[in-house]
This record gives C-alpha cells, sequence and structure tokens, in this order.
C-alpha cells in the first residue's frame, strides 16, 4: 500500500503538534511495534530532543495568549517538520517520491496549523483560561490517538484525519468574525496604551504659564 494516507495524516497531526508526532513515531520505531519509521527518527538524540520540546508545547499551549504567540513562531516550524517526516516516510517505504510526500505533508500541516491558530485566537477572548486547557488536552489526545492508528490503519487514520481537517476549517470559516473582533480590540488596547504614556509624559512636563515660575 502507498505511504500516502500515513503522509497525509502525519502532516496533519504536524501542524497541530509537530513535537508529538516525531516523538511518537521514534518510540513506536524504536520499541518495534512498526517498521514504516525511518531509523533518523529513532535516533535518541532525535527523541530527547522531541521529548524536551513536546513537554514546552504542552505548558505553553494551556496559557491564554502565550498559546497565540506560540503559534506564530511555529508557522514555519510545523510546516517544515510536516514536510520532512512525509519525506522520511516515503523515503523509508519507497512508493512515493520523496518530493511529493513532502509537498502533501507540508502542505497539510499548514492547513491544520491555520485551524488550530485560529481557534486559539477565538478561544483566547473568552475571559476564563479552562477552555484553552480543555482544548489543547483534546489536541494532545486526538493527535496521540489518530497517530497511533494511522500506523496499523494507514487509510482509515487518514479519512478520519481529512474529516476533521474539513471540520476545522468550516469552523475557522465561522469564528472568523470573532477572530476580527479580538484583532480590533487589541489593536484598540494598544492605541489606548498608547495615549496613556503620551498623556503622562505630558504632565510629567514643566508646566509653562504659571504664576509660580514668576517673579
Amino acid at each position: 500500500m502507498s505511504v500516502l494516507p500515513l503522509v497525509f495524516t502525519s502532516g496533519w497531526a504536524s501542524g497541530i503538534n509537530a513535537y508529538a508526532v516525531v516523538l511518537l513515531f521514534g518510540v513506536f520505531g524504536a520499541t518495534g511495534l512498526t517498521d514504516e519509521v525511518p531509523e533518523s527518527l529513532q535516533r535518541t538524540d532525535v527523541l530527547v530532543a522531541a521529548g524536551v520540546l513536546f513537554l514546552c508545547e504542552a505548558v505553553a499551549d494551556k496559557i491564554p495568549y502565550v498559546d497565540s504567540i506560540w503559534d506564530s513562531v511555529h508557522t514555519v516550524i510545523r510546516p517544515i517538520a510536516g514536510a520532512v517526516v512525509g519525506a522520511l516516510l516515503a523515503g523509508q517505504n519507497g512508493s512515493l517520491p520523496e518530493l511529493a510526500a513532502g509537498a502533501v505533508g507540508g502542505s497539510t500541516a499548514l492547513l491544520s496549523h491555520f485551524v488550530k491558530a485560529g481557534t486559539r485566537m477565538a478561544v483566547n477572548t473568552t475571559p476564563e483560561p479552562f477552555s484553552n486547557v480543555a482544548l489543547s488536552l483534546a489536541e494532545d489526545l486526538g493527535v496521540a490517538a489518530v497517530v497511533t492508528f494511522a500506523l496499523f490503519h494507514p487509510l482509515a487514520a487518514a479519512i478520519i484525519a481529512a474529516v476533521l481537517l474539513a471540520l476545522g476549517l468550516v469552523i475557522l470559516v465561522f469564528l472568523a468574525q470573532r477572530i476580527r473582533r479580538f484583532l480590533r480590540r487589541r489593536s484598540q488596547r494598544r492605541e489606548e496604551r498608547q495615549l496613556a504614556d503620551a498623556e503622562a509624559r505630558a504632565r510629567a512636563r514643566p508646566q509653562s504659564g504659571d504664576g509660580s515660575e514668576h517673579f
């Protein structure tokens, strides 16, 4: 069977949590549960780095606004990770050109990243932090479940990933108005802070024309 379903699923998962994908693939390959994982992902240094970065993301991803900053930084990292993992899987399997696999993995990761980042921006407009934690846990568990399932049932997992990606894009369209309001309020707060700073500086200057300054 072509490795394309596994590449597509890994790309979708990389757009949500690239470090979890690398860590899961590496662990499954190192423990001998599957032969689909290339040896480069099973290296000890790769597993340690992925584990540390996964823990960092697990914390940052559950803090309001910090998660959006983290997502902004990973706009480039996640698609690249999806492309690299896809190319490595294709190289291991040999049924799909590595360049094509990289394009599929990277583009799918970019789409799912936009869904994740956009959803988080909308969630950050809520005053309570619990929705961030719940959504982050759901993403982590979802990625773990789908990636694990993909290693043993790649086609079925790819269908699930495609449905989740399409559903996420539809939800993102509905949340677009809320995201725009969030950005507009943030811009207004920035302008208010700048205005307050300007007024404070103006009050701190010596007042000319005050009778106390005349001799």
